[in-house]
């Protein structure tokens, strides 16, 4: 019972931030609403017992990326002026829901009935996934972080570059 309710508190957190980073029209906001899902999301990890899961979760997602998007936004500095309107966005979140929803059925459907198979296969130490990470993922992983990177200058060249031209006009 307490398993269901904090799998529940938790079903609720990343529901609430994958709404709020749709309807929210500041991207600060946003990116409070991406943190709180995937804050809920390593605790999912941790309900499942997949403790380093739920700590590479947090050290990654909420530590690196959200903390790193948050930096972005903030160095960028967006206008509600300069964001796009959008009227019909809640009708297009409507229909990609009503698209999901047989497929996420399915899916449920399907690995509802993977729960033998599952049980009796042996667990994975971090240990394992460290080495793993370390030998045949070194290329990906560093592959990854340096587009996450270049993408975060990137932003910052872009958004630096208005406001150079800006100071300049004004003088």
């Amino acid at each position: 019972m307490l398993e269901i309710s904090i799998f529940s508190i938790l079903a609720l957190f990343m529901l609430g931030g994958s709404i709020a980073m749709l309807v929210n029209k500041q991207t600060l906001f946003s990116a409070f609403g991406f943190l709180v899902a995937m804050i809920g999301l390593a605790g999912m990890f941790a309900l499942l017992d997949s403790r380093f899961l739920a700590l590479a979760q947090i050290m990654v997602s909420v530590g690196a990326v959200v903390v790193l998007s948050m930096l972005t936004i903030l160095t960028i500095n967006a206008k509600e002026e300069n964001l796009p309107h959008e009227p019909n966005k809640y009708k297009w979140i409507a229909f990609a829901s009503l698209l999901v929803l047989p497929i996420t059925l399915l899916i449920y459907k399907s690995t509802s009935a993977l729960y033998a198979s599952f049980a009796t296969m042996q667990t994975i130490n971090s240990k394992v996934v460290g080495k793993l990470l370390f030998s045949e993922w070194v290329l990906p992983f560093e592959i990854v972080s340096i587009l996450l990177l270049s993408a975060m200058v990137g932003a910052i060249v872009i958004a630096r570059k208005d406001v150079v031209q800006t100071q300049g006009e004004e003088s």
